[in-house]
């Protein structure tokens, strides 16, 4: 039977996708992004074992009350054929399904995933590989791939981008940014999210080192000029 390790759920999400949604977040991540707000979701040991069955149960538990459901990290597509089985059963039950990922794992084993998935929350980490590397520790490929099967198949995509002062928050990036989204349909929303410092205290707590503890948080206005940018580019924008 199909096993995946939970880092914890939100039965009453209200950020993860269309309307209230029960979320799922998994454990283990392959990226080491300097502003991680879940650095305990990193190891992929980590957290409680689920069977698939008891997955949807527990799910299920809340159907009167979501809107749908969203596998969330961590990278869920760590873990894709649980992401998938879990999917299928839920869609069968007439339940919304949205993956949140980064698309940094291996695209062709999560192929099914996203296949049985109605709709993806891509996080796109930069537009230009060397900055992705030096946020996460791998470049963009991956999830620049992840992107172009989603434009293939005509699955709904919503884009999503942390916007960190001095490293994605500029206008050079913004602009390659654009550049690269530009050609693609399937994307139909791009959520921008400003960097904060929510997540500094789970670093000190896993005993890990937060490099970012210095950086300020995203200047409301230079946040609102990005968000105008990009909408005069033609994206829908949140």
């Amino acid at each position: 039977m199909t096993t995946g390790r939970i880092h914890h759920v939100e039965t009453f999400g209200t950020v993860d996708g269309p309307g209230v949604r029960y979320v799922l977040f998994l454990q283990g991540c392959p990226l080491r992004c300097l502003y991680c707000h879940n650095p305990d979701a990193i190891d992929p040991h980590g957290g409680e074992a689920w069977t698939a069955s008891h997955a949807v149960q527990e799910v299920l538990r809340y159907a009167n009350f979501v809107q749908g459901v969203t596998f969330s990290g961590g990278e869920p597509l760590l873990q894709p054929e649980f992401v998938h089985e879990v999917t299928q059963r839920l869609r069968a039950r007439g339940l919304h399904v949205a993956i949140d990922t980064a698309g940094a794992p291996n695209l062709e084993r999560c192929k099914p995933a996203i296949d049985a998935a109605d709709m993806l929350l891509l996080d796109i980490k930069a537009a230009c590989p060397e900055l992705a590397r030096k946020l996460t520790g791998h470049t963009n490929a991956r999830s620049i791939a992840t992107l172009d099967y989603c434009e293939q198949i005509g699955k709904r995509v919503w884009l999503r981008h942390v916007l960190v002062p001095g490293y994605t928050l500029v206008s050079r990036q913004l602009e390659m940014l654009a550049r690269l989204l530009q050609p693609y349909t399937c994307i139909e929303l791009i959520e921008l999210a400003p960097f904060h410092q929510l997540g500094v205290e789970k670093w000190a707590a896993a005993g890990m080192t937060y490099h970012f503890k210095h950086m300020p948080p995203a200047d409301p206005a230079q946040v609102t000029q990005a968000v105008d940018y990009l909408e005069d580019m033609g994206f829908k924008v949140q």
